[in-house]
Order: C-alpha cells, then sequence, then structure tokens
C-alpha cells in the first residue's frame, strides 16, 4: 500500500519518463523529417528553414488557445458564474478547498445540465476557473464534491494547463512538418542534384516514414501524458482533502450515470474530471483506450483505494 505521498511521487515520475521519451521522439521526428525535406529541395539544413516556420505557426497557435482558452470553453460550454447563495456548497468547498491547498479561490462557474462533470481551466493558479454541471452538484454529497474540486484544483496547481500547451505546440509542429513533406512529395518539384544523392535519397524515404507516423504516435504519446495527469490528479487531491472515499464514490456516480454531457466535444473532452464522451462510442479493448483522454475508471478507482 502506498501513502498519498508516494502515490503522488510515483506519479510524477512516470510522468516524466512519458514527457522525456515525447520530447525525444519529436526531436528524432523533426530531425529526419528536416533532412527530408533538404534532400528532396538540394540544400543544406541549418537556419529557420522549415522546422522554424512549423515551430512558429505551432507555437502561435498554442499561445492564442492558451492565453484565451478559459474564455474559450466557457463560450462553448455555456457556463455561468456561480452565485454563493444559489450554489453553496460548490461556494464554499472550493473556497475552503483552495485555503487547504495555498490556491487563489478560483472563478467558479456552472453549466446547466443533468450530467454529472466538471473540469478546471485556465493559464495559471491566479487565473483558474473551476466548473461544474448543475448535474454532479444536485447527484453529489459534499464529501463527494469535495474530492471532485479538490482533483480540479490539482489540475491548477500542477500547471496541467501549462503542460499540455507545451505538448500541443509539440505535436502541432510535427504534424505540420509531416504535412508539408507528403505535400511536397507529392506535388512538388524535387532536386536533380538530390536524386544523383543516395544518402539523400535514403533521408528523403526515412523522412517521408516519419511524416507518415509521427503525427499518429505523437497524438498518441500526447493522450497518455493526459491520462498520466488524471492519476496524478487523483493522488494530488488526496493530499488535500484527507478523504480516498470521497472522490471513489464520486468516481462510482460518475461512470455509472449514463446520461451524454450534451455540451462536450472532442476538443474539450480532456479537461473534464470524467470522460464525458463515454457514451458515444462502443470501441473496447487495449488498442481503443490508447485514444482514450482518460484512464479508466475502475484503474483510477483501483489507485484510490491502495491509498484508503
Amino acid at each position: 500500500m502506498k501513502n498519498i505521498y508516494e502515490a503522488a511521487a510515483s506519479n510524477r515520475r512516470k510522468s516524466a519518463i512519458v514527457i522525456v521519451a515525447f520530447v525525444l521522439f519529436v526531436t528524432l521526428a523533426v530531425y529526419f523529417i528536416s533532412r527530408g525535406f533538404a534532400a528532396y529541395y538540394g540544400y543544406e539544413t541549418g537556419g529557420l528553414g522549415m522546422t522554424g516556420l512549423a515551430l512558429i505557426i505551432s507555437g502561435l497557435m498554442s499561445l492564442g488557445s492558451y492565453w484565451f482558452s478559459d474564455k474559450i470553453v466557457l463560450g462553448i460550454s455555456g457556463a455561468k458564474p456561480a452565485k454563493r447563495r444559489e450554489y453553496f456548497d460548490f461556494y464554499t468547498v472550493a473556497e475552503n478547498l483552495a485555503i487547504a491547498s495555498g490556491l487563489p479561490k478560483p472563478k467558479l462557474y456552472v453549466i446547466d445540465d443533468t450530467a454529472p462533470n466538471a473540469f478546471a481551466t485556465g493559464r495559471d493558479p491566479k487565473h483558474a476557473v473551476v466548473v461544474a454541471t448543475t448535474g454532479l452538484l444536485d447527484k453529489l454529497n459534499r464529501t463527494e464534491l469535495e474530492g471532485v474540486v479538490a482533483h480540479e484544483l490539482s489540475h491548477v496547481k500542477n500547471y496541467d494547463t501549462r503542460l499540455m500547451s507545451i505538448v500541443a505546440v509539440l505535436v502541432g509542429l510535427v504534424a505540420l512538418l509531416g504535412d508539408w513533406l507528403l505535400r511536397a512529395r507529392w506535388f512538388g518539384s524535387r532536386s536533380r542534384d538530390s536524386q544523383d544523392n543516395k544518402m539523400g535519397a535514403l533521408f528523403l524515404v526515412v523522412g517521408l516514414v516519419f511524416a507518415i507516423l509521427s503525427p499518429i504516435i505523437a497524438q498518441l504519446i500526447q493522450l497518455a501524458i493526459s491520462r498520466r495527469r488524471e492519476f496524478l490528479a487523483d493522488a494530488s487531491a488526496i493530499g488535500i482533502t484527507r478523504q480516498p472515499n470521497g472522490l471513489i464514490s464520486a468516481l462510482k456516480k460518475i461512470s455509472s450515470d449514463r446520461e451524454p454531457l450534451e455540451v462536450a466535444n472532442k476538443a474539450t473532452a480532456h479537461l473534464y474530471f470524467a470522460n464525458p464522451l463515454k457514451n458515444r462510442h462502443d470501441a473496447i479493448g487495449w488498442f481503443a483506450s490508447l485514444f482514450n483522454t482518460h484512464p479508466p475508471v475502475s484503474q483510477r478507482i483501483k489507485a484510490l483505494e491502495a491509498m484508503a
């Protein structure tokens, strides 16, 4: 049995390993795709080049999303500010847990939807927003609500929004480079000098392989990082509430509820406490789980019960 500190430390180590592997893979992919460009057009790699251009475009797109993510997501979800008198438990739970975790009290919003769920957004603790559905506030008791809100505050405290924004930049970089190389291969004209260069031809072939596979692999690793951060947020939440059973009970209630969350979509699904798209597909098994934004609820409960 692991205590909460050991569990949190273990999840941080595993997250770090996945992140390091992701950065190494992106570096390798960018190198070979860039060499593929050089071989195709017959120039020496170096300087800004296609890699720098892709990094700038991907970075600007992700920066805009990161900076305005809270406003964008709140608008898409139809969330409205939570009033203290109307949502007293939600308001006071968030206040108490913010004090316990050493965070500023986040802004609180409510989505009028009977499906129980919640999410946190915002670029840093000072701009954090915690959102809950009316279904969550109606169906969970105060102890269960504490577990869910503590989980969301843990995402804020662990700077998960910032981390996933950086990951998104790298995924976008690989996707753009791969797409450009494939378009150049099919619609561009290859340099005559590169046709006589055997090493250049080899780099082109390897670059094309990476251009095809890298975006898919990068997205899979991005989803793996997202799932690992969910485990970390669960462990961190217990460190705040000291009540594993509240979070366990909340997970069981939410996972057993079959009502779909109407406002959720693929772009926002990774933000939620539990997968809001769980009722929209029937794919099961190990391969299908690779494309999930959240780990299976059974695994989350098992990890929490080991700390109880």
